[in-house]
């Protein structure tokens, strides 16, 4: 038979009842449970999160048969059975206030139908708090509290201040029942993407103990290097059969599209499981993580900020700024790090920053393959084939044709991004050659306004220079000044000098200088 594997599955009892493989984080869930009492973990989506809460919640309802051979079974003695109140905000698409009142409305009421209810009670908040009393005086046990995706409201609601306000006041009131019916509860746990705080649903939740960026707790989602030799060593050699490759080559290539997600400065790399799972399940590599869901929010904030994509390369911060969002903020990075889209890539202990940076190979391309239509002039369906035309020109030294389809990336630039032209300029340019640079070398400086790049294939080298409101010819003269072609003076290759020029009252590239080497 098959070997079954958990792709998509977060239901820990069913995980353990059909067979699935299991990669065992009982003995952590056994610390988390017994150690402190309210917690919050942030971690980038299909990363294990929902798993983990159920099988927190299969331990404090006491069934020990589902924990046997693991880690749990042989930690816990006494498997005291608690009362668990577990909501779920992943699965409803929220856009109106509504929306959420809804969700919070069915989970009472199932809730109420198991330990009461009180007339006196006015609304989900107060008879949340209601419920919590009851349960623990019935059980006469303190409650267990599971919330999955607490966020997912919020998330959905960037870019939309008016709901984001209807949101934030709803989860603040209803969340503030773990504050206030403290006497009642035993453990509460709440994941999600993202950490709003400041004036937002975590400004009343101060008990919560952040475990996002705690060693103790790295890998607690996810699968490590050793975990996957534990767990998955006969499917690596099936994955290098399959693929062609030797069991080394399978290694490395898992590492560089699924590994380097860092959540301390300390923590081992851990391997996205999503993904991860399925290249085993299937036989093949693929951007398994990154076509489940399309990043939306994150290409809203980055647009509505202007921000030039190429910082995304060298992003030096603090803690406090990778902690918490707040939602007034205009800074894009806390999202996209806590999203799963950076991770941290080092850390500087005397000024105590971070510097972050892409995970791995698959969130990097799937990151810029996402971005390219978002910002330039091109479908969804037909962004992959641009990106294949440009690097066939290249590689072929069709400098004009490459030209002229670079210009239709530019046609079309919408009237609101006007006044910031010169940022979206640089934006397109730099989400292309980052595109390319999978497949060609590409080397490149950047700055604000200007691109200084070298593409090189087997027969070409391309050295190009891009002004904005000035002439080719400034830029070809630039390249000749600074020796840009001097280290290809004996390169067997044809060396081209390219000067680009972009008109800001065309809004497009206005004239192009080439010449030979």
């Amino acid at each position: 038979m098959s070997k079954l594997y958990p792709v998509g599955v977060q239901n820990f009892e069913g995980l353990i009842h059909d067979g699935y493989v299991y990669v065992d984080k009982t003995a952590q869930v056994y610390e988390l449970f017994n150690t402190n009492k309210y917690y919050f973990l942030s971690r980038p989506r299909r990363f294990g999160k929902s798993l983990l809460l159920s099988t927190i919640e299969a331990y404090a309802l006491g069934k020990k048969d589902l924990f046997k051979g693991l880690a749990l079974e042989k930690l816990e003695r006494d498997w005291t059975v608690y009362p668990v109140l577990h909501l779920d905000l992943n699965t409803q698409k929220y856009d109106t206030p509504e929306s959420l009142t809804n969700v919070l409305e069915e989970n009472v009421q199932n809730w109420e139908a198991l330990y009461g209810s009180s007339s006196g009670e006015i609304g989900v908040a107060r008879r949340f708090q209601g419920i919590i009393r009851r349960a623990c005086e019935q059980t006469g046990r303190r409650v267990v509290i599971l919330i999955d995706e607490y966020d997912k409201p919020m998330l959905q609601a960037i870019g939309n201040e008016a709901l984001q306000n209807e949101y934030r006041s709803t989860l603040k009131a209803f969340y503030g029942a773990l504050k206030s019916m403290d006497g009642c509860i035993r453990f509460a746990l709440l994941t999600g993407v993202t950490k709003f705080g400041k004036v937002s649903v975590f400004s009343d939740l101060n008990n919560l103990m952040d475990i996002s960026m705690d060693d103790r707790y790295a890998e607690i989602c996810g699968i490590s290097e050793k975990e996957i030799h534990t767990c998955f060593e006969e499917d690596i050699h099936e994955l290098a059969s399959a693929t062609g490759m030797s069991y080394e080559e399978a290694c490395k290539e898992l590492k560089t599209n699924y590994d380097g997600y860092h959540f301390t400065e300390n923590a081992i790399g851990m391997y996205n499981p999503f993904s991860l799972l399925n290249t085993f399940a299937k036989k093949r590599f693929g951007s398994y993580w990154f076509e489940t869901g399309t990043p939306t929010y994150l290409v809203e904030l980055l647009k509505l900020h202007h921000f030039p994509i190429e910082d995304l390369e060298h992003i030096v911060t603090s803690q406090p700024v990778l902690d918490s969002i707040d939602t007034a903020s205009t800074d894009p990075i806390p999202v996209i790090y806590q999203s799963g889209y950076l991770t941290i890539k080092g850390y500087n202990r005397m000024f105590e920053n971070y510097t972050l940076g892409f995970p791995n190979r698959e969130v990097e391309q799937g990151f810029f393959k996402f971005l390219l239509p978002n910002y330039a002039s091109v479908s969804v369906s037909k962004s992959p084939y641009q990106i294949q035309c440009f690097v066939e020109e290249i590689m072929a030294g069709k400098v004009d044709d490459f030209f002229e389809r670079l210009k239709t990336m530019f046609a079309d630039i919408p009237y609101e991004l006007a006044r910031d032209r010169e940022v979206h300029y640089q934006n397109i340019l730099y989400i292309i050659f980052k595109l390319m640079g999978f497949y060609v070398q590409v080397e490149y400086h950047t700055n604000r306004g200007r691109i200084d790049l070298v593409l090189q294939t087997q027969d070409y080298v391309y050295i190009m220079e891009f002004k904005l409101n000035g002439s080719a010819e400034e830029a070809l003269a630039q390249i000749r000044a600074k020796g840009y072609a001097e280290p290809f003076a004996k390169d067997k290759r044809t060396v081209y000098r390219v000067g680009v020029n972009f008109s800001d009252e065309i809004r497009n590239i206005q004239d192009i200088k080439i010449e030979t080497l």
